[in-house]
């Protein structure tokens, strides 16, 4: 289920419960709406509140930290393919080879994430395993040659490692018993919301505003999971820059 259809059932289930509780209203005998039970039920949708609004925060930092990693991982991985390039360029006429598969498998990867395919941080590296083989299989014969195989090598390695790092960090998303339990705490915060409401225009666009609000949260977080796809995404500013930047 997409991002969007996930952040549309909270929004439908916490203007649902808020509904539900305006009819309860209704239903329920005038005693159980005294002073008394309504600060009863204020008191403990106060503590659900509380837990909630920490749950949120917390994750919606962790959903930050992941998603700013990733962007830092994108700019660095352009510095590392642009370092690469200039490295072989100045190894000679030898790496030229390399130099164009480097350029054509970056542009490879660009389009592959941003474009219509929609792939993910695997697509990062720019040659993979081929591209250290072929740096490997250089026959340096100076030792400025011997340095900038080296320093290529240190290089493709780092920029591997990025790769994988990426792929394990977007390898996690939200367990959907966490999203169940979210959207059962918000939805009871409604229903309490609309036991003591007034039945209004005001009151039920008020509680579809905040309802609205909830829901663009919970998307927010979804969102910021997958860096690579969906509506907030990693720019590929970084790479494109990059490529522009190989075989000058």
């Amino acid at each position: 289920m997409s991002s969007v259809a996930i952040a549309a059932l909270v929004l439908a289930c916490c203007f649902g419960g808020g509904m539900l509780g305006i009819r309860s209203r209704l239903a329920l005998p005038a005693h159980h709406l005294n002073p008394d039970s309504k600060d009863l039920v204020h008191l403990c949708m106060g503590l659900v509140a509380t837990m909630t609004a920490l749950i949120l925060g917390l994750v919606t930092a962790s959903a930050k930290a992941t998603f700013d990693a990733e962007d830092q991982a994108i700019h660095t991985s352009a510095d590392n393919v642009v370092m690469l390039d200039r490295l072989l360029a100045g190894y000679g006429p030898e790496a030229q080879p390399l130099r164009a598969e480097i350029r054509k498998a970056l542009g490879r990867s660009i389009s592959a994430i941003w474009g219509d395919q929609g792939a993910t941080a695997a697509n990062t590296e720019p040659a993979g395993p081929a591209l250290q083989q072929g740096i490997l299989a250089l026959t340096p014969t100076t030792d400025a040659q011997r340095w900038q195989q080296s320093q290529a090598l240190s290089i493709s390695n780092d920029i591997a490692k990025a790769r994988w790092l990426s792929i394990t960090g977007t390898n996690s998303p939200i367990p959907v018993s966490f999203l169940v339990i979210i959207t059962f705490w918000l939805s009871s915060l409604f229903w309490s919301f609309g036991l003591f409401a007034p039945r209004n225009a005001t009151v039920i666009a008020v509680m579809l505003l905040s309802a609205a609000s909830v829901s663009a949260c919970v998307l927010l977080i979804l969102e910021m999971q997958t860096p690579f796809s969906g509506i907030l995404r990693i720019s590929s500013g970084p790479l494109q820059f990059a490529l522009e930047q190989l075989g000058k």
